[in-house]
């Protein structure tokens, strides 16, 4: 079992009283155990969440994050930049958890809680685009318009199954867009109507069905989708195969790189990690190893 020093456990209230007590009777007592001296703050604003990111970055060894992408997000782009950083554990406290799935961490808070003390601290890349950073994934297209689209009513009823609801209402008015694209090693050019530079392996819970997708091999993977129709989803199942390379496919565009220079489109809204920005970077690379994250193994 992992043992901590000294530990942060953060958490965000505006999920509500009751649900975030709930959430800190199936967790703390098992962070309890392992850590010397817990430190647990409520933080009510993005700001004060940075703050506290920022102001113990150096003084405690493991920053526990209980919430869902969006508080990932916010937590993720305070700790990247700062030169001393702790090891990072993600409680699942949101409605997809992505980032969470993608390292293989239960998603019940008490499984996820005594997974992740038995689990490996392993080194973890993240995707920088200008001044910011992503965990799992920087889109635009049909991503973004998903994004936009989601009721906050769907989302509080129905969790995970709203970004289904969103994306079958987004599907049929979500228009084409130029894109020109150039790696070290290629250019790629055309109309799609989605692109996604990706990091982590689920989408809206959703595991994507690529073999080489993985947030600790240095690489981001970049997948261009050009048309909703059946072919690009047979496409997409077909990068199930590591062999299947990117001259085999034509509904689809797909290949790894450690740097993306994106000359179009420049002016879309683009989406990382359920974050909205307005607008599209000149620029995304990769952090090889950047942070350290406990991972849970499920083989």
């Amino acid at each position: 079992m992992l043992h901590f020093n000294r530990a942060l456990f953060v958490y965000n209230q505006a999920a509500g009283e009751e649900d975030t007590q709930l959430k800190l009777s199936q967790t703390l007592h098992v962070f309890a155990q392992a850590v010397d001296e817990l430190i647990v703050l409520n933080t009510s604003s993005e700001k004060q969440l940075q703050q506290a990111c920022v102001t113990y970055s150096d003084q405690v060894d493991l920053l526990i994050i209980l919430g869902g992408d969006g508080t990932v997000h916010t937590c993720i782009n305070s700790i990247a930049p700062l030169a001393t950083r702790p090891i990072i554990a993600i409680l699942p406290g949101g409605t997809s958890n992505d980032f969470s799935r993608a390292l293989g961490i239960p998603q019940p808070l008490h499984d996820a809680a005594t997974s992740i003390l038995n689990g490996s601290i392993i080194k973890t890349d993240i995707g920088k685009v200008g001044e910011h950073y992503f965990m799992n994934f920087w889109g635009t297209g049909l991503v973004t318009d998903t994004s936009e689209n989601i009721k906050s009513d769907e989302k509080k009823r129905f969790g995970s199954i709203s970004y289904m609801l969103s994306t079958l209402r987004t599907l049929n008015q979500t228009k084409p867009f130029r894109y020109k694209l150039q790696s070290a090693d290629t250019e790629l050019e055309g109309e799609a109507i989605l692109l996604f530079v990706l990091n982590g392996r689920f989408i809206g819970t959703t595991e994507l069905p690529i073999a080489s997708l993985s947030p600790i091999d240095g690489k981001l993977d970049v997948l261009i989708v050009r048309d909703s129709n059946l072919a690009a989803f047979r496409e997409l199942f077909a990068l199930q195969n590591p062999t299947v390379k990117n001259e085999q496919l034509i509904e689809l565009e797909y290949i790894q790189v450690t740097s993306l220079e994106i000359m179009q489109p420049i002016s879309n809204k683009v989406d990382m990690d359920g974050e909205i920005y307005e607008e599209t970077a000149q620029k995304i690379t990769v952090l090889p190893g950047h942070l350290r994250m406990i991972h849970v193994n499920t083989s």
